[in-house]
């Protein structure tokens, strides 16, 4: 069901299609929860814990709300929420990026000829990217996250972070350079001379 329609249809009986919205949106937000808590017990909790936000705020909303309602970038601006007042005060650390939703950029595999170790390269580039990620200001990981692991549009992105277009462009900008420079940086490749060949034909 498509978004709008699911929207139409919570319009008109919450309780008949509440059960579609979270069929529809509870592995995305379990990853998204994932990828912000590190921890699969947490992150199952966290999500539990929007949809019932959700379901509260729904059954408060009239129906023309509901009908308007842009359900994906509202459940993840809830379950951001619901995160952020879970770990408040406690240092943030991301899964490292080895999932099945991870950002393609990084998941193009090389020439197996070039690089005998090649798999080898490409995990420990993953596990590389993840920790840099973590490592990042929340409002450069948060945008990174949105935008290249979730999947989110723009517009979507402001309406969950709560920003201007331009503040969300800027900071998954600077954030996806503060990996390409950090990456660069460095100094541990598995084959030297393939990513330097890589580097140079990329210039």
């Amino acid at each position: 069901m498509h978004e709008q329609e699911l929207s139409a249809a919570l319009a008109a009986d919450l309780d008949g299609h509440f059960e579609h919205l979270v069929v529809t949106y509870q592995d995305r937000l379990y990853a998204f929860a994932l990828r912000l808590s590190d921890n699969p017990q947490e992150a199952e909790e966290i999500a539990q814990d929007s949809f019932v936000r959700a379901y509260r705020a729904l059954a408060k909303y009239s129906g023309e709300r509901r009908r308007t309602l842009a359900l994906r970038p509202w459940l993840y601006r809830i379950t951001l929420n619901v995160f952020r007042n879970r770990i408040r005060g406690r240092h943030l650390q991301l899964v490292p990026l080895n999932q099945d939703d991870e950002v393609s950029t990084w998941e193009h595999a090389a020439d197996g000829a070039s690089c005998p170790d090649t798999m080898l390269e490409q995990a420990e580039l993953k596990e590389m990217l993840g920790a840099l990620i973590a490592s990042l200001p929340e409002r450069y990981r948060l945008a990174v996250i949105l935008r290249h692991v979730q999947g989110l549009s723009y517009r979507e992105m402001t309406a969950v972070l709560k920003q201007p277009m331009g503040t969300v462009k800027a900071n998954v900008h600077r954030g996806l350079r503060v990996l390409r420079e950090a990456l660069e940086a460095q100094e541990h490749v598995i084959c030297p001379g393939h990513m330097q060949r890589g580097r140079r034909g990329g210039q």
